[in-house]
């Protein structure tokens, strides 16, 4: 593919059909479940798309992919660097391992050990920082200059949002067609390449997002009209931390993107009823999806529901009961 792309812009839809393409002999074909229980429970007619069956336990792999194949020859010798709690940091390590590339991960102090560990079996190179936005960024910094290597951002880069919308895709072509598409958010990489990909397709369809009420900041943004500043975040939803990025924004507000913010309590039922009733494991980040159609029946019924499991990779000691 010979795409160029502006990593200070949301991809367009054409970007995200080609990293469909790019990632196509790497990336998973995840699987759709559906449950009667669910279904009953709701009121709704559920689609899961199982990203947590991806490559490296989560939806990150899609975007990492892109990033590290669209890179050419001279730039991707110098490798991938980029900062992350775990599952992007994962899953840029193993797309820089199909293409034979170093890649550097930044890890904030506090981020879930079986992810650290996996990040490091992928044969990424660990950075620590401290635990918040700024020092991740300024760590990133410093190993990119030392190294030359190329920053592939969580959530704001091009690449990754493109690749992050290729889910939505294959959720289309699998259930032949939903009225509303449910992503968790957290930077916003997940659901601005989501957003772009499913109005790609169906213009009229809905997105919503959801979003812990201890990290609600694409919430409060929205509502204020404006994005918010830093904030500390206070959840469970180790994965949806983060300050949702500028351009992710943009994005939300572009295609109309409804929140709903969910308690950590309302994400561990949500949780467990998928353990129940899908017979999967998720992470509480992707819990949300469930817990916000839960939460809010009314939106939901009688709708055909695409809902993204972001990811599973979880540590079971460290859950909360």
């Amino acid at each position: 593919m010979s795409t160029t792309f502006n990593r200070a812009a949301l991809p367009t839809f054409a970007q995200v059909q080609e990293a469909a393409a790019r990632i196509s002999p790497y990336a998973v074909v995840t699987p759709v479940l559906r449950s009667a229980v669910l279904n009953a429970l709701t009121g709704a007619d559920l689609h899961f798309k199982c990203e947590n069956l991806q490559r490296g336990g989560a939806f990150k792999f899609r975007g990492a992919c892109n990033a590290v194949w669209s890179m050419d020859d001279e730039q991707a010798a110098r490798g991938v660097v980029t900062h992350s709690s775990g599952n992007h940091g994962n899953a840029l390590a193993m797309a820089a391992a199909t293409r034979g590339i170093p890649a550097h991960v930044i890890v904030p102090e506090g981020a879930v050990r079986t992810k650290l560990l996996a990040i490091e079996r992928a044969g990424a190179i660990l950075h620590r920082c401290e635990a918040t936005q700024a020092a991740r960024e300024a760590k990133a910094d410093e190993v990119q200059r030392a190294t030359g290597a190329e920053l592939v951002h969580p959530f704001s880069d091009t690449r990754v949002m493109a690749g992050q919308g290729t889910a939505a895709l294959e959720l289309l072509e699998q259930t032949g067609g939903v009225d509303i598409v449910v992503t968790p958010i957290g930077g916003g990489g997940l659901i601005a390449g989501t957003s772009i990909a499913v109005h790609g397709v169906a213009p009229q369809l809905l997105i919503h997002g959801a979003e812990p009420i201890g990290a609600d900041d694409a919430a409060r943004s929205l509502a204020a009209g404006a994005r918010v500043g830093p904030f500390v975040p206070d959840t469970i939803c180790d994965g949806l931390r983060t300050l949702i990025g500028e351009t992710n924004f943009n994005a939300l507000r572009l295609h109309r993107v409804e929140v709903t913010t969910v308690s950590d309590e309302e994400v561990i039922v949500a949780m467990k009823l998928l353990w129940n009733e899908l017979k999967i494991v998720v992470e509480t980040s992707s819990a949300t999806v469930l817990a916000a159609v839960l939460k809010r029946p009314e939106r939901f019924a009688g709708k055909r529901v695409g809902l993204v499991l972001s990811g599973g990779n979880v540590d079971i000691e460290a859950l909360p009961w």
